[in-house]
């Protein structure tokens, strides 16, 4: 039986010619054989229940015959089919194997016996993580491991005060993480909440509305327009039914469905299920007609479960964020080992105690580890999701917004994602070839009209275009209420057709009288009416070559009947042609007063147009440097023809098919892949090879869709994005963002905010580490070689609080830069601290150095001991090199007037309370006490300020001369936080 049955004979071994053949029939899941049904197999090959004589166990190693002696309702358990072995039989077969009754369907206890085998049908997507776990996870990074161990080290060293405000620092970023991704999952299951599932099902002879989650193999289900196909179904019966599978395949056009069998060629050319006519699939939508069907398969064994197991085989990879972070805790830890080395190495060339000179190490070693890096990333990030929060696009995982910010390549879907899944009428073509252009996008007439060479067509103004839409009118189902569609796509694009026509009252001047269903063999539908004066008048469409095989003449731009000969035909199918190879589907439309002298009456050109605004947002990502990639289930006109339109497809580019990109190996793939913009007839297996060839070349990909079909690929991505509104459940679940309103340009967005929190980042880690390995390296030389200590205690814990308080916090929420958009993606393979970023860390730690010693050494020179005004001196001039250096930091690209001094408001409030915060430290009495501090004079204050602005001058002139090698090299695009 088709490679999934195993029979065994009832006995003798031979073919009993009067008599049914009993045999039992073993149904296997994924190659596992759990059951056996007794059947009987008739001459003519039909299937028909039998008395059970034996029982046949199928093992991976064996067969065994086993004589029964208890009854098949207590001892038969019915297995699911597969979508093809169900396709590959007619539906008696089908019926007799599943052991159900088309016209009773199954009783209640029945079904009960078969849940308790198979189950529900639902997914098991396992227990909800406790709150407490998804709390500890956020201990996972490096860099909070790094200082947790410095805080035990601070601890055991007995330096409490820096072992509590590490911890204090630790608590505070994973608190931050876990309540802005808490916060985003209670997002996502309001925009995932669903009414639960239902369908009308056959029970016990009487039909039943029930919970689809309750349905069994053997079910019989009842299909109408509008239904969720609630699991895979073998067609029973079709009443011109069509079902939408855009969400499986990807392909707009509605599929029809029929009762046949596939042929036995048919099956096995590929593991795609546009050819499986006689099935219906789970999650798929009924938009056309009725019918009823066999549930074959549920849950996990669907169609629909073979694209949630894949994508759960998938693991999510750690975006360049989390790597980064990684890389810096790594980075950071060897840099502190070194420094310990160093101490302690000189402390022995000098024959200093080895424990003091290891417990000094140690102690700057901690101290120079940046506790307050991961509270700025954290607060940055969820900064960042707030904003993406108010464009509308919810964030899964916090990490995940800066991933955008580095992604080089976009995967995008077509359907639903850069198309709002809307057939639009584009064209109107008469058999003379007079072409009327219709505007606007959708299942909304406003802002829409029909022009010919500039006239406006309007009723009839123009009666060779207004037949051509009374005949699409009339040959109608569809409904249009409140710009939602109720019927099938290609009839509702006709229905907005006629409104902007103005002709949609046009139906009602008909009364129908018969309806000739829609065939796979006739390829058109058409109706019978009567029109006002009572006379017959037929009207059909379909597809433009079979329709023109049932006309004798056409309509001439004189309102006359002429002969369609050859010419006339060859005539008309080249303006079909022409209008194909736009990407438009071809609708051929006729009438006449019986259906032996119908008349052409003309065509018209439809597709699912662009989102506005797409094409905007993707000439923005393309400048700056990202590659679009279009993959499509759609057919290679209609793909190249979106592709062009939207700027994906350019003439030196190249398309590929599924079944191309099938034949090729991974390294094959890896060789074009670069050169290739359009993907057409792509299924979810060639979607996910495709992320995995690209991130195999080093790329960083971002996938968007909205289809069950895309949801392994968005799993696999760096950054799967998924469509808010008319995305799956399964693939809002395997994304790590959703665009609530289904729009593209909300891409750049993300861009921007990606982009803009790296650079923030970088510009904290170059202010906090030249901060500290300024401040570190004053107390290292003096600890080490002896000299008098130029701050005290006290005013180090001030420094300390200024490098990890406000002044550094408030870089992390910088404004994102209008320009940024425009920079390539940073290179995700280089560390965060890269070459010449230490080289700059370095630069201003050393102006920072030599100017503080200056200030403290030319100060003691006086009487050569350290008094109070030394240190306050000295003190202050630290704090003024911190704000100043800080002022500078805000951009690693921009000088400080390009950027605007006052545009970060956080930034300007914090330097001000800094500054204000150490007047109060010299000049009231009290601080001055605890700081040791006394009052400085207007001078003095004069005198700091021009010495300390030497950083920030140096870095504005470094900035300057880099813009003008850039300007001078004509590169446009800078790498962000570089």
């Amino acid at each position: 039986m088709n490679g999934s049955t195993a029979v065994a004979n009832g006995g003798s071994g031979k073919h009993d010619k009067e008599a049914p053949q009993a045999t039992a029939a073993i149904f296997r899941v994924q190659g596992n054989t759990v059951a056996t049904v007794p059947v009987a197999v008739n001459n003519s090959g039909v299937h028909q229940p039998s008395t059970p004589l034996v029982k046949a166990e199928v093992s991976t190693n064996h067969i065994s015959i086993i004589n029964r002696k208890k009854s098949l309702k207590d001892d038969i358990m019915i297995e699911t089919l597969t979508s093809e072995q169900a396709a590959s039989h007619e539906v008696v077969p089908c019926t007799h194997q599943l052991r159900t009754n088309l016209e009773e369907g199954l009783t209640t206890a029945e079904a009960t016996r078969r849940r308790q085998y198979h189950g529900y049908n639902e997914f098991d997507v396992g227990e909800e993580e406790p709150i407490y776990k998804k709390y500890l996870e956020q201990f996972q990074n490096p860099l909070i491991l790094l200082l947790l161990a410095s805080a035990f080290v601070s601890i055991v060293m007995k330096q409490y005060d820096d072992a509590i405000s590490i911890t204090v620092a630790v608590v505070i970023v994973v608190t931050v993480g876990f309540v802005q991704e808490y916060r985003s999952e209670k997002t996502l299951e309001q925009l995932t909440k669903l009414v639960p599932p239902t369908c009308h099902v056959l029970r016990d002879g009487k039909e039943a509305m029930m919970l689809a989650r309750e349905l069994v193999p053997g079910d019989v289900v009842l299909l109408n327009t509008g239904d969720r196909i609630p699991s895979d179904l073998r067609i029973a019966e079709s009443f011109s039914l069509q079902i939408d599978e855009s969400s499986l395949t990807g392909e707009t056009e509605p599929k029809h469905k029929e009762t046949r069998a596939v042929p036995q060629a048919t099956l096995g050319t590929g593991s795609d299920v546009e050819h499986l006519t006689c099935i219906a699939f789970m999650g798929t939508l009924v938009c056309a007609g009725r019918g009823r069907g066999i549930v074959i398969s549920t849950a996990a064994n669907s169609q629909f479960g073979e694209v949630v197991k894949m994508m759960m085989g998938e693991e999510s990879p750690k975006t360049p964020l989390q790597k980064s972070m990684d890389d810096l805790g790594k980075q950071l830890s060897i840099y502190s080992f070194g420094v310990i080395a160093v101490i302690f190495l000189i402390g022995m060339f000098q024959g200093r105690n080895v424990v003091d000179m290891f417990t000094i190490g140690v102690s700057l070693a901690v101290a120079a580890i940046p506790e307050g890096l991961p509270i700025v990333v954290a607060v940055t990030l969820a900064i960042g999701v707030m904003r993406m929060a108010k464009r509308r696009a919810v964030v899964k995982k916090m990490p995940a917004v800066e991933t955008l910010g580095c992604v080089t390549v976009i995967c995008s879907d077509k359907t639903g994602t850069l198309t709002k899944n809307e057939m639009t009428a584009q064209s109107i073509a008469t058999p003379e070839g007079k072409v009327a252009e219709v505007t606007g996008i959708g299942y909304s007439a406003d802002g829409g009209a029909v022009q010919y060479q500039g006239e406006l067509v309007q009723q009839w103004t123009h009666p060779e275009f207004a037949r051509i839409i009374e005949a699409g009118i009339v040959c109608n189902n569809a409904l249009i209420e409140q710009d939602k569609l109720i019927g099938q796509p290609t009839e509702g694009a006709i229905v907005v057709l006629a409104k902007k026509a103005q002709l949609e009252g046009v139906r009602g001047q008909y009364k129908r009288l018969r309806e000739m269903p829609f065939s796979s063999d006739t390829k058109w539908m058409g109706v019978q009416c009567a029109d006002a004066q009572g006379q017959t008048v037929y009207f059909i469409k379909g597809a433009l070559d079979r329709v023109l095989d049932q006309c004798g003449t056409y309509y001439s731009a004189d309102n006359q009947r002429k002969p369609c000969d050859q010419y006339s035909r060859q005539h008309i199918l080249e303006i079909g042609k022409e209008l194909g190879l736009k990407g438009l589907r071809v609708l051929g439309l006729a009438r006449g007063e019986s259906m032996q002298s119908l008349m052409f009456v003309g065509m018209i050109g439809m597709m699912d147009p662009p989102r506005p605004g797409a094409a905007d947002a993707i000439s923005i990502v393309k400048a700056s440097g990202v590659d679009v990639k279009l993959i499509t289930g759609d057919a290679m006109e209609t793909a190249q023809s979106i592709g062009q339109s939207l700027g994906i497809l350019s003439s030196s580019d190249s398309c590929l098919s599924g079944q191309q990109v099938d034949q090729m190996t991974d390294q094959d793939l890896e060789l074009v892949i670069r050169q290739v913009t359009v993907f057409y007839r792509a299924s979810p297996r060639h979607k996910l090879k495709i992320v995995k060839a690209l991130q195999s070349l080093g790329e960083v990909v971002a996938m968007t869709g909205d289809g069950v079909n895309d949801a392994v690929a968005l799993k696999k991505a760096d950054i799967g994005v998924a469509m808010g509104i008319c995305g799956t459940d399964v693939c809002k679940e395997a994304a790590d963002m959703i665009l609530c309103d289904d729009d593209f340009s909300t891409m750049t967005a993300a861009i921007e905010e990606g982009k803009a929190i790296y650079h923030n980042i970088t510009n904290f880690v170059r202010f906090q580490l030249s901060t500290s390995v300024a401040a570190l390296s004053l107390i290292a030389a003096s600890t080490m070689f002896k000299f008098d200590n130029p701050l005290n205690a006290m005013q180090i814990l001030w420094i300390n609080i200024i490098m990890d308080g406000p002044p550094a916090q408030s870089l992390g929420v910088e404004p994102v830069d209008d320009d940024i958009i425009r920079q390539r993606p940073r290179n995700t393979k280089q560390p965060m601290l890269t070459g010449r970023l230490i080289g700059d860390i370095l630069a201003s730690a050393a102006i920072i150095v030599v100017g503080t010693l200056s200030v403290f050494y030319k100060e003691m020179s006086a009487d050569n001991k350290v008094t109070p005004r030394d240190t306050t001196m000295t003190f202050t001039c630290f704090v003024l090199f911190d704000m100043w250096n800080a002022l500078s930091c805000r951009s690693s690209r921009k000088m400080i007037w390009q950027i605007g001094i006052r545009r970060n408001r956080m930034f300007c409030i914090a330097v001000s309370a800094s500054l204000i915060c150490q007047l109060l430290v010299i000049y009231w009495s009290p601080l001055q006490h605890i700081f040791q501090t006394e009052a400085l004079s207007l001078f003095d204050l004069i005198f700091l300020t021009t010495i300390t602005s030497t950083v920030f001058i140096f870095n504005e002139t470094r900035k300057y001369f880099n813009l003008r090698s850039k300007s001078l090299n004509h590169d446009p695009l800078s790498v962000s936080g570089i």
